[in-house]
């Protein structure tokens, strides 16, 4: 059991010291980098599309986006054809700062729980799930970013 504690406490040290190394090198959190490179990868995403890609609430992506937009790394559009529709694209200056990002962009949970093999995931879930029924706990529907809380 101390073992499984000790290796809990590895990952989130882990995620803290690579999250701290991004703010230090680019200025902005790593969760800012994960939503930029998301913009990066799909240009013209939506918001909504965004959240689905980080896990998050509506409301958090589009706090990122505001964010992101200030400090000149996105832009908003709209197209003629619906004007109600916002999509966004990185700028020059945003894909610099992802030029420099360290990587894994997303981060290194995110990367490491993506390369495990379909059926180890699958038994992580399950195993995760387990151990949350036995806390009395659930799954977060929190709108925060791992990113963010590990800082």
């Amino acid at each position: 059991m101390l073992l499984v504690v000790k290796q809990f406490r590895a990952v989130v040290q882990a995620m803290h010291r690579h999250y701290r190394y991004v703010e230090r090198k680019c200025g902005v959190s790593g969760a800012h980098v994960w939503a930029l490179a998301e913009i990066a990868e799909a240009p013209g995403i939506k918001v909504s599309d965004l959240a689905r890609a980080l896990a998050v609430h509506q409301s958090t992506a589009s706090n990122l986006v505001d964010k992101l937009e200030q400090a000149g790394f996105l832009v908003r559009q709209r197209r003629r054809e619906d004007w109600r529709v916002v999509r966004l694209s990185v700028t020059a200056a945003g894909r610099r700062l992802l030029g420099r990002a360290p990587r894994p962009l997303p981060g290194p949970l995110q990367d490491a729980l993506l390369r495990l093999p379909l059926s180890r995931l699958a038994s992580l879930e399950t195993e995760l799930a387990a151990l949350l029924r036995q806390m009395h706990a659930t799954a977060s529907t929190s709108t925060t970013l791992l990113a963010e809380v590990i800082k």
